[in-house]
């Protein structure tokens, strides 16, 4: 397994939209493992192919967490995820994003979801998730279609972030 270098914003390519993944095989089994990796070490809860340069729509949670007092990781490899349903009701989560490091914000989005999606073995999946692990589904498929989390936000608070991210990236280079 290796470490996987993390796309920052304002990075254009965390704006595009990813492409389906059009056969599980041995190459996105291992870029899942190196995912976890990658998001475990961060550390983080959920991480999309996008995130580290993959313009395939894939991504990985676990909010759980890797070493969680008393709880054992729940990782959760969804590829081409595609929401079927969701509820009337919102919830509202302060988020961050490994992609916008350091930065958090309350975001509304449905409070449940159902998604599609297949497994690393290639098999289609339903997945009913609430609370935090819907957020973060949601959040991760943002990514896949061009969407960061601050894009939910005032145009102001979107830009104010986002400049200091700027100023950042010119300092350390």
């Amino acid at each position: 397994m290796a470490l996987l270098p993390i796309y920052t914003a304002p990075d254009p390519l965390l704006k595009t939209i990813s492409k389906p993944v059009e056969n599980v095989d041995a190459e996105i089994r291992t870029l899942v493992d190196n995912m976890f990796e990658t998001m475990y070490d961060a550390p983080g809860i959920g991480l999309a192919a996008i995130q580290v340069g993959v313009q395939k729509r894939l991504l990985v949670v676990d909010v759980i967490g890797k070493g969680s007092e008393g709880e054992e990781p729940q990782p959760l490899a969804l590829i081409n995820p595609e929401i079927t349903w969701v509820s009337d009701e919102d919830a509202i989560y302060e988020e961050g994003c490994l992609s916008v490091p350091d930065h958090y914000a309350d975001v509304a989005r449905p409070a449940e979801i159902e998604v599609s999606y297949l497994d690393v073995e290639g098999k289609q999946q339903t997945l009913r998730a609430d609370g935090l692990l819907a957020t973060c589904v949601q959040h991760e498929i943002d990514h896949l279609d061009g969407i960061l989390f601050v894009d939910h936000l005032s145009a102001l608070k979107r830009n104010m972030i986002l400049r200091k991210l700027l100023k950042q990236k010119k300092m350390a280079s």
